[in-house]
């Protein structure tokens, strides 16, 4: 039996929004749009959200790619190779 550990990237992002903004509507999040433009999110609760990827899944993420994190599409392609290198599965 093979050990496998399986994440879905989109679902790990939105559960930290959620931890890091528990008022968040997340229901209806589109995967194409920028996520602050459909959350409310400050730069404050952006940095938490880098910092909890740190913590959580010791995923850094440097100053100069915040932008990849721009909309769930966007996070699922610049973290599922840092998942990938974790030893998940991702997608």
């Amino acid at each position: 039996m093979v050990d496998e550990k399986r994440i879905d990237v989109g679902g790990a992002v939105l559960e930290i929004i959620a931890k890091v903004s528990p008022d968040a509507d997340l229901r209806d999040v589109k995967p194409d749009v920028r996520l602050r433009e459909q959350i409310e999110l400050d730069s404050m609760d952006f940095l938490d959200i880098v910092m909890e990827l740190r913590k959580k899944y010791k995923i850094e993420v440097p100053k100069e790619d915040y932008i990849q994190l721009a909309t769930l599409d966007s996070c699922r392609a610049y973290l599922g190779p840092k998942f990938t290198a974790l030893g998940y599965k991702a997608f």
